[in-house]
């Protein structure tokens, strides 16, 4: 099994891989120091845990002093993380990407971050780490492809306004992301999933049901579908979802300022169903993408999903079937559950591995399910939701691997024969991808 297991892996690192959903950024694709690697978000998650005091994400652009700090900070909790997943990604981006196998302590970690900076600034260092990981195009939002400079290696997503993601403490999130959008004349970057009171202090306030006719027009109109092949957003599990008539959310919104979870389950409904309306008698091209399973903690999410709420999802599904939903489920336990939704449901198709799938005991088995219950075409198996290349890299190596493992156990048990599994692959790391998205990379 293990010789076949690594037989199989050399060839599925022949595949070029399609990476349908990342943050990397234009202006810094690759790193921009150790902070791009070891304070990567998934390692701060690990990192707090184990004691650091910081849990927050490290700034967009951090400054040097911001960057000291953090580092520092972390590096005394670094040995405590060494039995992660995470941790082992690290060192194998450092060692492969970098040839530095030390520990990572206190003394030496200026010596890796000049390291680092030397190699992101050779010329074609981006195009080095893609060919290396045979990565050929990666996907990432649109407002980080800034001037257009790598559309070579890009393709887009719209990530603007989320209407279906709950904020801790807070039940107008609907309102306020959609006010978000009414408020820019252009797709600018998502509210943080964490908002504070000033981020939603916007001139434009929602208080009618013409404001929200206005409001969704603007969204459509300024979308450019043009530039993307997506529209990502999230599914939350804590908003009950289903029908709501235009009486009942004027009378919401007349309660805003003593709002609950009742009205942000009527704002959140009723924003979502006519924008789906919209969208479908629209026939807008982008597919609809929404990540679920994950819900706030104060700086990150914890993986929840609850049953109801993938039967909820279904009912919206079934009522658009015009409509591509593509969804990244942060949970194990309902993955069989979505599975028959993308079975029954021509228009769901399902990526793997997103924030708390993203580990060694999960992939195989979420990967093995979905190739048992669903046509492969409806499998996207890769992408990395990562904000450098460097993780996109540690990513595509574990899934590869995971891949590997089990397609060579279905060819053990007779369920495939290698060209079978290896046609598989294919679709896995690119083909489903291409035709779920309509794109050719």
């Amino acid at each position: 099994m293990v010789s076949r297991s690594l037989s199989l892996y050399s060839q599925i690192a022949e595949i070029g891989a399609f990476d349908c959903h990342t943050h990397i950024d234009a202006a810094h694709p690759v790193a921009r120091g150790i902070h791009d690697i070891l304070l990567y978000h998934m390692v701060i998650s690990d990192l707090y845990s184990a004691g650091c005091p910081d849990g927050s994400r490290l700034s967009e652009d951090p400054d040097a002093g911001e960057v000291e700090r953090r580092i520092e900070g972390a590096l005394p909790y670094l040995p405590r993380i060494a039995n992660t997943s995470c941790y082992y990604a690290m060192a194998l981006i450092l060692k492969e990407l970098f040839d530095w196998d030390e520990p990572v302590t206190i003394k030496n970690w200026w010596r890796l971050d000049e390291v680092i900076k030397a190699r992101s600034a050779r010329e074609g260092r981006l195009g080095q780490i893609m060919a290396q990981g045979n990565i050929v195009m990666s996907n990432t939002e649109l407002w980080r492809g800034r001037d257009g400079a790598l559309d070579e290696v890009f393709t887009y997503s719209m990530e603007w306004s989320f209407f279906t993601r709950a904020q801790w403490g807070r039940h107008d999130t609907a309102l306020i992301e959609l006010e978000h959008a009414w408020n820019h004349d252009a797709p600018c970057p998502p509210l943080p999933v964490t908002l504070t009171e000033g981020e939603a202090d916007f001139p434009k306030k929602i208080r009618t049901l013409d404001d929200v006719e206005e409001a969704l027009a603007h969204y459509l109109e300024k979308t450019p579908f043009g530039k993307i092949m997506a529209i990502a957003s999230h599914f939350s599990c804590e908003i009950n979802y289903g029908g709501v008539s235009a009486p009942q959310m004027a009378e919401a919104l007349s309660r805003r300022g003593r709002s609950t979870p009742k009205e942000r389950d009527i704002y959140a409904n009723y924003i979502f169903n006519r924008y789906l309306e919209l969208y479908e008698s629209g026939g807008y091209p982008a597919v609809l993408q929404f990540s679920t399973g994950a819900e706030p903690l104060p700086f990150e999410t914890g993986s929840r999903m609850d049953s109801k709420t993938v039967f909820e999802l279904a009912r919206i599904f079934a009522a658009h079937p015009k409509i591509k939903f593509n969804l990244h489920v942060s949970n194990m336990a309902q993955n069989q559950a979505f599975c028959t939704l993308a079975r029954e449901l021509p228009n769901v198709s399902l990526n793997g591995y997103w924030w708390h799938n993203f580990f060694p005991s999960f992939i195989p088995r979420v990967l093995s399910e979905r190739l048992d219950m669903l046509a492969v075409s409806k499998v996207v198996g890769f992408f990395s939701d990562a904000y450098t290349m460097e993780w996109a890299y540690a990513k595509q190596r574990f899934i590869r691997v995971f891949t590997a493992d089990v397609l060579a156990e279905k060819i053990a048990m007779g369920q495939y024969t290698e060209p079978q599994a290896l046609d598989i692959a294919r679709w896995l790391f690119r083909g489903s991808a291409e035709e779920i998205f309509d794109v050719r990379v």
